[in-house]
């Protein structure tokens, strides 16, 4: 079935969907979004890790491989707010060295664009969507930029007792900037600090774009369709314009959505497979992919999380998921001796007694009655510290389409990845140095979280660049071969820095759709 036919339509409703969704709707385009989960609202959203099961990623599965394969079990989304319903919503930023590796290290690629390109739309998104931080504390590592419309949040004992740790190694610690309400924003609550931010907020204190960007588009004549899978980006004969998407609906029927602009806004592997899977006489390797780009340089965060017991109580389930100190101490590319990589430093974060990072699974190798007897000293006394870590872009960490199809006929994405050389030594590095902060901190118990070596925030596939010769879009996410067809999210990130992606997600989103809303005749034809 042919529906009628829209000016845009936008392949995700998560942070880059609805932020593109957002900026054209207002500039008075017909928007489309389509969204292979539910339609979630607030009301639905419960703080239980059961429930929260929900929003994490369903559908199609993606077949994993290397030597350290992407888990994807919480990076992901489903439904419509996407992987932003759910977020921790720590909103750091990049800096300017992540954005110069080749030029300053001679590895890793430069971006297009520099950290003064950006800056204004970090700046432009926390008044949009309410960012609480101290701005001016973190110029210490960064040019100077507008204050956050809201004060730091509130601080708990289980993020303030690691101070005095950070401060005897030489560890500067600032509020961290997060997408949440210290204070009422724009109709929307301040936060309670129950800590279930990870379940997706039922108050609207948390800046998921159900309760700012998307309901923006909404209210501008945005139209969105949940339970609508994407399998291929349809082109003109010529192959020189995308003409819309094939999607099949709820029923399992097919629909053609036709369009003068295709934004993919899907989760970071999620595009590159279906632009290799919308591959034609015109495009035999896919969508977007001549220079046989598409799919390469994944990469991901990696953390070292620092485990420790205090003699005292720290109240560990108050606060909130996001961090309530920050530090880029660790930032610069060679800051740890014999390792290469930026590392971004956290501390103070909401810990349940189960799910995702909480105690119960903190020693893996106790059993019986000397588990519950750490349990209950973990109850009391249980906190952590991260360091995430960054990951050099690599050509052999990719995704590929595989043999085994969907329920729709569309082949399933196969994730490959392995960290290099770098990688375990940065992670080492920071082992050791939180291990030294935990001690200085005065932590009666303490140990690293190891294990595999985690695989956090997937980023690239759909790399930025200056041309078609090293990469597959330009730094608005336009794609260098086909001009309608455009690319938001991580995916388009050049290098990954180590802080957390979302805040720049935002930005860059914002970025490029107002440069399509700007240039729209040019591009729509």
């Amino acid at each position: 079935m042919a529906n009628e036919k829209v000016d845009v339509v936008i392949v995700g409703a998560g942070a880059s969907g609805s932020t593109c969704a957002a900026v054209l709707a207002m500039a008075g385009k017909k928007v489309v979004v389509l969204e292979q989960g539910p339609d979630w609202q607030l009301s639905d959203l419960i703080s239980s890790d059961f429930w929260g099961r929900r929003v994490k990623p369903a559908g199609a599965p993606f077949l994993l491989e290397g030597k350290n394969p992407v888990s994807y079990g919480y990076q992901g989304g489903w439904g419509v707010g996407g992987a932003a319903l759910h977020y921790f919503a720590n909103f750091p930023r990049l800096l300017p060295n992540d954005f110069r590796i080749k030029s300053e290290h001679n590895r890793a690629h430069d971006w297009p664009i520099s950290y003064q390109d950006v800056a204004p739309y970090y700046d432009k998104v926390a008044r949009d969507i309410g960012v609480s931080g101290d701005a001016k504390a973190e110029e210490i590592w960064r040019p100077a930029g507008d204050a956050y419309p809201m004060p730091p949040m509130k601080t708990f004992r289980n993020g303030e007792i690691w101070l005095k740790g950070f401060e005897s190694v030489g560890i500067r610690m600032v509020p961290a900037a997060v997408g949440m309400n210290s204070t009422e924003y724009k109709g929307r609550p301040a936060c309670i600090y129950d800590g279930w931010c990870h379940v997706g907020c039922p108050i609207g204190a948390l800046a998921n774009p159900l309760v700012t960007y998307l309901g923006d588009a909404r209210k501008a004549g945005a139209e969105v369709r949940p339970w609508s899978n994407v399998t291929r980006v349809l082109t003109n004969a010529q192959g020189t314009k995308v003409t819309g998407v094939e999607y099949y609906d709820q029923k399992k029927e097919r629909q053609v959505q036709e369009a003068s602009v295709v934004v993919l806004a899907a989760w970071a592997a999620q595009n590159p497979r279906l632009l290799l899977n919308s591959s034609t006489d015109r495009h035999p390797k896919g969508l977007a992919n001549t220079n046989g780009l598409v799919g390469k340089y994944m990469m991901t965060h990696f953390s070292s999380g620092t485990l420790a017991i205090f003699d005292e109580n720290v109240e560990n389930h108050m606060g909130t998921t996001g961090a309530q100190y920050m530090s880029y101490e660790r930032y610069g590319k060679t800051a740890h001796k014999g390792a290469f990589g930026s590392s971004f430093i956290v501390a103070g974060t909401a810990l349940k007694t189960s799910d995702l990072g909480g105690f119960a699974n903190a020693r893996l190798d106790l059993f019986g009655p000397e588990l519950a007897a750490f349990m209950k000293r973990a109850a009391r006394g249980f906190s952590r510290i991260g360091a995430f870590g960054e990951e050099m872009p690599n050509i052999e960490n990719r995704i590929e389409l595989a043999g085994d199809k969907d329920e729709f006929g569309m082949p399933l994405g196969r994730i490959i990845h392995s960290y290099d050389d770098d990688v375990p030594k940065l992670w080492e590095a920071n082992f050791a140095e939180g291990l030294a902060v935990a001690k200085a901190a005065g932590a009666k118990e303490m140990w690293s979280g190891r294990g595999n070596i985690p695989t956090i925030h997937l980023m690239g596939g759909t790399i930025m660049g200056t041309g078609a010769e090293n990469s597959v879009v330009n730094s608005y996410g336009q794609t260098h071969e086909i001009p309608n067809l455009y690319m938001a999210g991580p995916g388009i990130f050049s290098t990954s820095g180590a802080s957390n992606p979302t805040y720049t997600i935002f930005a860059l989103s914002l970025r490029g759709a107002e440069q399509l809303a700007t240039k729209w005749s040019t591009v729509a034809g």
